[in-house]
């Protein structure tokens, strides 16, 4: 089905001035040293995420303003003026200083989005340490593979995430603290274990934040591949100026306006578009500890007068699928500006929103690795319905064929942009050669297919390797397949991503058994109980089939697309390379 653009009216007619009111313009003057000059560097040199999204608002005319409205999953309301949110992340440094944490050191967050959670985060920067920010639904192989990976100090957690997880323990020798958030649940100090009001609470809310190189790391996320345990993306303070520049430029954002991004920080969009980008453009931000609802949702608006809404496609399906009806209980005037990112957002949720909801929802496009958005449909810009956008200043991205050459409009290759943007990523840790294969012929191969059209405006057509997108989270396949076989039953397993109409992808499964070993209903419950008990319910097949064995080449390596040709009853391709 073809959809017509949507068009802006005039500017004149607008509610705001629009940002990149002139795109093309531009874009040929554009310079990041003049985002880095907006921005206000550490006093006596450097640059540090945590002065410039709290600081620097905190000693100036943003003291007194809000910038966190948390409210909890259990009603629970907290404010949090960005001078008493500096004061709060000084004291988790302090506390953090004194079980040793020195610059460069990791510490991992394992929390639901209470306050202590962005704390940590914050007092963790202003250190001059490394925040790795982990997801909350995660069971205990994904947490410990994380954990190990990176060498971690210190985890900060609740007593029931920890609880859930700490079978972990002995296998993490360079774990030296767990940090125990007792903010609902009680809890007892012990072996390397203490407690967040014991080493926090009493500390001194004054502390000078360290002065950073802006390529001394600041944060790393966490993101799956098609071989191998996820690797870590390791991300520089240097990043927020394209944090920064795109939350001006793309999110809009206003001294006035109410953000709520609904992203969970242990995803990389709750940190880059959660944290970084709002806060250094000193907005006021929502943060809602619960899960999806859309009579929720649509009240939080309401409560909350929020004006700028980022949020996922697989939410926003939702929120189609919940009816037309519920949004008109709501006043939801307030809303004037609204994006989504995660997964190619359909056509169908843009004419829906404009709708239902008086506003189209925006898609934009960046990756986990790429630290801040690289391509998207501005507020002040024609939105071309299913399409990704147009390239932000200063990004020059490509469609290019395998041998790294330019394609021309219309035709479908490899997503691929120059290197050089403030928010690349700078290694993945322990593992320089794969990061160094990212990089061909002067490109960052981005690992999408896609194409542009005439226009410049960008097209996703799917991933060009294994990698699952579940509701807008990478899930690489050989992880849930390493946890399958590790059950007494499974012989060997192989994983896919199927087609789902709200979240995309879901992870499905194919496993063969050992002999002696009945392929039932109650060893299939098995079988995906087991999984989530190790990796979590995000990361954990959502079906299983059994089969007598798994297509694979001549060398062992299963055929994972052609699993997936079976499943969706497409053409086999070349078989050539099966074994016998």
């Amino acid at each position: 089905m073809e959809y017509v653009p949507i068009t802006k009216p005039p500017v004149d007619q607008m509610p705001v001035l629009p940002n990149l009111r002139d795109y093309g313009e531009t874009r040929r003057h554009w310079s990041w040293d003049t985002v880095r000059n907006e921005l206000d560097g550490v006093p006596g040199g450097g640059l540090n995420k945590a002065y410039e999204c709290l600081d620097r608002h905190a000693k100036g005319d943003r003291r007194d303003k809000p910038a966190m409205l948390w409210e909890g999953k259990n009603g629970e309301r907290e404010t949090y003026t960005f001078a008493e949110f500096a004061r709060e992340a000084n004291k988790a440094a302090n506390g953090l200083s004194s079980l040793g944490v020195e610059k460069g050191d990791r510490v991992f967050m394992f929390l639901e989005r209470i306050p202590e959670c962005y704390f940590t985060a914050f007092g963790t920067l202003k250190l001059g340490a490394v925040i790795g920010p982990l997801f909350s639904a995660f069971g205990p192989d994904a947490v410990k593979d994380r954990l190990a990976d990176s060498g971690a100090k210190v985890l900060v957690t609740t007593p029931e995430l920890w609880s859930r997880v700490k079978e972990i323990r002995s296998d993490l020798p360079g774990l030296e603290h767990i940090v125990l958030v007792t903010r609902r649940q009680q809890a007892e100090p012990g072996d390397g274990i203490v407690l967040w009001d014991e080493v926090v609470g009493s500390q001194s809310d004054d502390f000078e934040t360290v002065s950073t190189d802006p390529e001394n790391y600041s944060v790393m996320h966490y993101t799956s591949g098609t071989t191998g345990k996820p690797k870590g993306a390791a991300h520089v303070h240097n990043a927020i100026i394209g944090q920064y520049a795109t939350g001006k430029y793309v999110l809009d954002l206003h001294d006035e306006d109410v953000y709520w991004c609904t992203a969970d920080p242990g995803w990389v969009t709750g940190t880059s578009y959660g944290m970084f980008a709002p806060w250094s453009n000193g907005a006021t931000s929502l943060v809602y500890e619960g899960g999806f609802g859309a009579n929720t949702w649509y009240s939080l608006i309401e409560k909350y007068k929020v004006t700028v809404w980022y949020t996922a496609p697989t939410a926003i399906r939702m929120l189609m699928k919940a009816g037309d009806d519920i949004p008109k209980k709501h006043d939801l005037s307030s809303l004037r500006y609204t994006m989504s990112v995660g997964e190619p957002l359909n056509p169908e949720a843009v004419v829906w929103s404009e709708r239902v909801l008086g506003l189209p929802f925006h898609d934009n496009w960046w990756q986990t690795e790429t630290g801040c958005i690289l391509i998207a449909n501005y507020p002040a810009l024609e939105i071309r319905p299913g399409s990704m956008g147009r390239p932000f200043p200063g990004i020059e991205p490509g469609i290019i064929d395998e041998d790294g050459k330019l394609m021309p409009p219309g035709e479908e290759g490899n997503l691929a942009v120059r290197p050089g943007w403030p928010s690349m990523f700078r290694t993945y840790w322990n593992n320089k050669p794969l990061y160094d294969s990212r990089f061909q012929n002067g490109w960052y191969i981005t690992g999408d297919r896609a194409r542009m059209d005439a226009d410049g405006y960008f097209w996703f057509v799917g991933r060009a390797d294994d990698v699952i997108n579940t509701a807008g989270h990478l899930v690489g396949p050989f992880e849930v397949e390493s946890v399958l076989i590790e059950h007494p039953a499974v012989a060997e397993a192989g994983v896919i991503g199927k087609p789902d109409p709200v979240a995309m992808e879901v992870v499905k499964a194919f496993v063969a058994l050992k002999d002696g070993y009945e392929a039932d209903e109650k060893l299939r419950r098995e079988l995906i109980r087991f999984s989530r008990d190790r990796l979590g319910a995000m990361i954990a097949p959502r079906e299983i089939e059994f089969v007598p064995g798994l297509p694979k080449t001549r060398s062992g390596k299963i055929m994972r697309r052609l699993l997936k040709a079976r499943e969706l009853g497409l053409p086999e391709g070349d078989t050539s390379t099966l074994e016998d």
